[in-house]
């Protein structure tokens, strides 16, 4: 099994800047892409990153290009959304997930993530 425990979450401005992390428990963290995705009440939830389990491979929602960067320390299990020039609209709350690659590429579906976190409020003002 895999636990995963996001923080960092909370009240910004917009253009203000945030970092999420996310720890991960359990199972080898380094063979695992993980991911963020987010979901505001009422809509789907939305991709917005993720990376390989070796790093260096990033794959973003055209949404968060050149705003977001996702990152991991596989020596702290530990994952990370840094996120800047925040807009009213990135107010979601945003879930960190462990899942798989598909036919050797990362995936912005989340039915390709096996494993969630609780989520963290993230909201904007305008």
């Amino acid at each position: 099994q895999v636990q995963l425990v996001e923080s960092g979450g909370g009240l910004v401005q917009a253009g203000g800047s945030l970092r999420l992390s996310c720890a991960a428990s359990g199972r080898s963290f380094s063979s695992y892409p993980v991911g963020w995705f987010r979901q505001d009440p009422g809509k789907e939830r939305e991709f917005v990153a993720a990376i390989r389990g070796s790093g260096g491979i990033t794959l973003y929602a055209d949404s968060a290009k050149g705003r977001f960067t996702i990152s991991r320390d596989n020596a702290k299990k530990t994952m990370y959304l840094q996120m800047n020039s925040l807009k009213p609209e990135d107010t979601a709350v945003y879930y960190c997930a462990l899942g798989r690659m598909v036919a050797g590429f990362l995936s912005p579906d989340s039915y390709n993530y096996d494993y969630w976190g609780q989520g963290t409020q993230v909201t904007v003002s305008s």
